[in-house]
């Protein structure tokens, strides 16, 4: 299995798993506010781990699995392509006894008294945007490892989606197997390592994973997208930067 070594500032490397998100729509969920759904350019901790769940075959109900893959999960991510920004409005009249298809291949119903009124809600997409991303595992020797989920995106056990469920990938997760893995001493060396066709592209790292100050950083950004999977709900925030990356600059 082939790699691009990244010319490292420190003696300490690490095996990056090389990922590209493109999808005609994609959603990469905010802080919700009331029936309001935004979308931020950049894939958030708490979706990565469920992406990775999902591929896996683990139910919502592994709750510790989940929990666990998120505490052990570092990426970064970068913007090859801007896209633009969409709003759905959505209506739905919903009983008692309806139902839905789901991502199990079978029909799922629903509890509790049916909505006097449609239920309206808005949600925020990226439409034709283009993502890279590069992500290892701490500690890297426990089980799924990186190597078991790159098996597992190239053949999930479920359907995969990028933040919605109709938001369908229009290409794989993975590189080829010859372009899918770079090891590099920090996630910002490792996107800088992953090929492009532009020179300088907007990316979020996390702090102390590369430059927190000089011309290549924009600011520093408290992002609130880590969720606690015992009790379903988010309530972490991860300190990232937002700045710039040269794409193949070390590759």
């Amino acid at each position: 299995m082939g790699s691009i070594i990244a010319k490292a500032g420190s003696d300490m490397t690490h095996r990056w798993l090389v990922l590209r998100f493109e999808a005609p729509m994609m959603a990469f969920g905010g802080v919700a506010i009331d029936h309001v759904g935004p979308t931020r350019n950049f894939p958030a901790a708490s979706m990565l781990t469920g992406l990775i769940g999902n591929s896996l075959g683990w139910n919502w109900s592994d709750r510790g699995l989940h929990q666990d893959m998120q505490d052990r999960l570092l990426f970064a991510a970068r913007l090859d392509r801007d896209g633009i920004r969409i709003q759905d409005t959505q209506n739905a009249q919903l009983a008692k006894d309806d139902k839905v298809w789901t991502t199990f291949g079978f029909p799922e119903g629903r509890d509790g008294a049916s909505y006097d009124a449609p239920h309206r809600r808005f949600r925020e997409y990226l439409a034709d945007a283009s993502v890279r991303l590069v992500l290892r595992l701490n500690p890297a020797d426990e089980t799924p490892t990186l190597g078991e989920i790159a098996e597992a995106f190239d053949r999930p056990a479920r359907p995969l989606y990028l933040g919605r469920k109709p938001c369908l990938p229009s290409m794989p997760l993975l590189e080829q197997a010859s372009d899918r893995w770079i090891v590099a001493d920090t996630a910002w060396n490792a996107l800088r390592a992953v090929p492009g066709t532009e020179t300088r592209l907007r990316a979020q790292w996390p702090i102390n994973e590369g430059p927190s100050e000089g011309e290549c950083v924009e600011r520093i950004v408290d992002v609130a997208d880590l969720r606690n999977w015992h009790t379903g709900l988010h309530v972490g925030v991860r300190q990232t930067i937002d700045g710039w990356v040269s794409s193949g600059e070390l590759a």
